[in-house]
């Protein structure tokens, strides 16, 4: 009987060790043997031109955002000796103080509906008797000098 005893004991330390073996064999990682990565081929530079810088405004971009400037300031204005000043500084940019200034009302199929012909220090005063800036300029077109001889505003 002790035999017995023995050669089961034994015939289980033999399964234990064969079975720790092959676990601890299972959790070896299996990590393939490391190859030296290849060199990346060389890259061709290539020289990028910068963008081209942005077109410089044009006149009328540039009387437009001064024009729109100064309307606002008239209409802003907290005195009325403010706005009369502005007013001034505004007239210097048009050919004369009595440059036509067209409001279209109405488009429609290219057909444009114009209120009242005003002058610009027509449309000037009214801006600050209002005090309020309710156009915006569509169109503008400029003498030789590069002053304002037409004006058409519309509503915003």
């Amino acid at each position: 009987m002790r035999e017995k005893l023995i050669t089961l004991t034994f015939k289980r330390a033999l399964l234990i060790v064969g079975v720790s073996i092959i676990a601890l064999g299972a959790c070896k990682s299996k990590k393939k043997a490391v190859q030296p990565e290849p060199e990346p081929a060389p890259v061709e530079r290539v020289e990028e031109t910068p963008p081209p810088p942005p077109p410089a405004p044009s006149a009328e971009e540039v009387a437009v955002e001064k024009l729109e400037s100064a309307f606002n300031t008239v209409a802003g204005s907290s005195s009325p000796s403010m706005a009369n000043q502005s007013i001034e500084q505004t007239l210097a940019m048009f050919s004369n103080q009595d440059t036509p200034v067209l409001i279209v009302i109405h488009e429609e199929n290219g057909i444009k509906d114009y209120d009242e012909p005003t002058t610009i220090r027509k449309y000037l005063e009214y801006l600050k008797d209002t005090k309020k800036n309710l156009n915006f300029i569509s169109d503008i077109r400029l003498d030789a000098n590069g002053k304002v001889s037409e004006l058409e505003l519309r509503r915003k």
